[in-house]
């Protein structure tokens, strides 16, 4: 009689993945203290809807701009450093928006903290690639679900804050160093040595023949050689709008879901609160089952699962707004978006004919878009026809991700 058993990682391992989970919480936690704030600093600075999304545009602006210059600084200096530098300068920048006593100022600060963002997020999930590939099966949605953990976290935070009546500059400096002290305690437990080096496979990289199991669309395109590059190309392409599909949902609830429930819905500044904190409270669900989804179902079928669930379910709290129906569908958008960009990051890093790395810096750098294009285009949508018509774009990005799925895994894993 066989008998499966999971071989048990080394500590150094099982420390790795505990560090890198601090440093997706902290990330996480970070933003999300200042984003219950903003319609505090929307109605302090006295602008429009329409200045204000150009204003909080400035975040992803900045990520995109500084976001391929990852890929250099982590070769030089190694994942984990830079993922514990930009979680320090990030958090100053946060500070910064959070006392800026003019609009310019204001996008200023989130540029800066956003370029920081930037750096730190593809480090952080190249450092959690690297322990993934130890222990030889996907735990990657697992560090997102600690992300939303982190989101969620930060939000409980800024809500608290508001209601014990802490100032701004209080709230977010109090936050920013417990969450940078958190992030700089875990980098001696991360990875040793260059992100580039020999590191151990998972199954994932098992020949097909060596386990008896069909050959994926990855490994065909691998075998087409020639042919298969031009499809590689335009595989990225959907896998990069599939997960802007995905940061498109999570801007909408950062940048516009209090302002929705507060103005539109008449809920209190804390209660505003909640859509936010459902968003990525149900994010979290999804991410935290989300491994196991995939292993069973195949990325495809969830994520074209979660793309109906993200259009159906918000489609009809914006049909028929009521303040509970709207935070459900804030939640149902979360929860159906939640493997998005785990998912179009793994395929994308996988991809045949890229250099090492370079797939997931695409992805991640160009992901963003959906940040930098979303507070705008809702922002003027909201002021010629109101922020309901606005934030139909929701349930447009899941509609989307049901038309662009195919690219994505489709059957389960096989080990």
């Amino acid at each position: 009689m066989t008998v499966d058993t999971e071989t048990r990682p080394l500590p150094a391992a099982r420390h790795a993945r505990a560090a890198v989970a601090v440093l997706f919480f902290t990330n996480g936690a970070l933003f999300a203290n200042l984003l219950p704030r903003y319609p505090q600093i929307k109605e302090d600075l006295a602008i429009g809807n329409g200045a204000y999304g150009l204003a909080v545009a400035a975040f992803p602006a900045g990520a995109i701009t500084a976001g391929l210059a990852a890929g250099l600084l982590i070769r030089r200096m190694g994942s984990a450093r830079v993922a514990v530098l930009g979680t320090l300068l990030t958090g100053a920048g946060i500070l910064a928006a959070g006392l800026a006593p003019s609009v310019a100022l204001f996008a200023t600060a989130l540029f800066l903290a956003g370029a920081m963002d930037a750096l730190t997020d593809v480090a952080q999930n190249a450092h959690g690639l690297r322990v993934q590939r130890l222990y030889g099966r996907s735990i990657l949605n697992s560090f997102h679900a600690v992300w939303s953990i982190g989101a969620v976290t930060g939000g409980l935070m800024a809500a608290g804050a508001m209601s014990l009546g802490l100032s701004l500059g209080v709230h977010l400096a109090v936050s920013a160093a417990v969450l940078v002290a958190a992030a700089v305690a875990a980098l001696r437990f991360c990875l040793p040595g260059p992100d580039n080096g020999p590191e151990e496979t998972g199954p994932e990289e098992t020949r097909p023949e060596e386990t008896g199991r069909k050959e994926t669309g990855r490994e065909r395109l691998t075998a087409e050689g020639a042919r298969g590059t031009s499809r590689v190309g335009a595989v990225l392409a959907a896998l990069v709008l599939i997960a802007t599909a995905g940061t498109l949902v999570e801007d909408a609830g950062n940048s516009w879901a209090a302002l929705y429930l507060s103005d539109a819905l008449h809920a209190s500044a804390a209660l505003a609160a909640s859509g936010f904190i459902a968003l990525v409270g149900a994010q979290f669900i999804g991410r935290l089952i989300g491994d196991r989804l995939v292993d069973r179902f195949g990325r495809r079928a969830v994520a074209r699962a979660g793309g109906l669930i993200t259009a159906v379910g918000m489609g009809l709290a914006l049909a028929v707004p009521t303040l509970p129906g709207t935070i459900l569908g804030f939640a149902l958008a979360g929860f159906g978006v939640a493997t998005l960009v785990p998912a179009a990051m793994h395929e994308a890093d996988a991809l045949p004919g890229l250099k090492p790395g370079s797939g997931l810096t695409i992805v991640s750098w160009l992901m963003r878009l959906g940040f930098l294009l979303s507070p705008p285009i809702v922002g003027q949508v909201a002021d010629a026809a109101g922020l309901r018509t606005g934030l139909l774009v929701i349930p447009a990005a899941g509609v989307l991700v049901v038309l662009l799925a195919g690219v994505l895994q489709a059957r389960p894993r096989r080990d």
